[in-house]
């Protein structure tokens, strides 16, 4: 049985090999002592956010990482579901749908008015997911420049 719990820094070397999966399936660059540093940031600094990792019998099964921001068009707190993902053995068991009420009841006790993510507009499977959980597609860009 799988459960949702906060990650703790125990967690980070078997998390170091599912975000490096995450990042291979949709093509994103994984630079591993970055990861690491940044997770450990993440777990020391609750101003940061939040992660938690789905635990099937004391293998990681799949994380979420919920980060914490401000913005004015959104009314005040906000929070990003920066990364979700559950390892494709586990998938369709309910477990993202989880994830995100676990995330979504986080941010109402934290204040946040708002939670964003965003999606590969290929994916029809995670974009049938957050659209069942009320998710809505603002028609916008979300554009990135690095800051290096």
């Amino acid at each position: 049985m799988s459960i949702l719990r906060p990650a703790a820094p125990a967690d980070v070397e078997p998390l170091l090999r599912l975000v490096e999966a995450f990042h291979a399936e949709d093509g994103y660059p994984f630079r591993e002592e970055e990861t690491r540093v940044n997770l450990l940031r993440l777990l020391g600094d609750p101003q940061l956010g939040r992660l938690w990792v789905i635990d099937d019998a004391g293998a990681l099964a799949g994380y979420l990482v919920l980060g914490l921001g401000f913005s004015l068009e959104f009314r005040g707190r906000d929070a990003f579901v920066d990364e979700l993902y559950v390892v494709p053995s586990h998938r369709g068991r309910g477990l993202g749908k989880q994830a995100l009420a676990l995330a979504e009841a986080a941010c109402r006790e934290l204040g946040v008015r708002a939670l964003h993510l965003e999606v590969e507009r290929g994916n029809e499977e995670a974009l049938g997911l957050y659209r069942k959980t009320g998710f809505v597609d603002h028609d916008r860009y979300l554009m990135t420049k690095w800051i290096e």
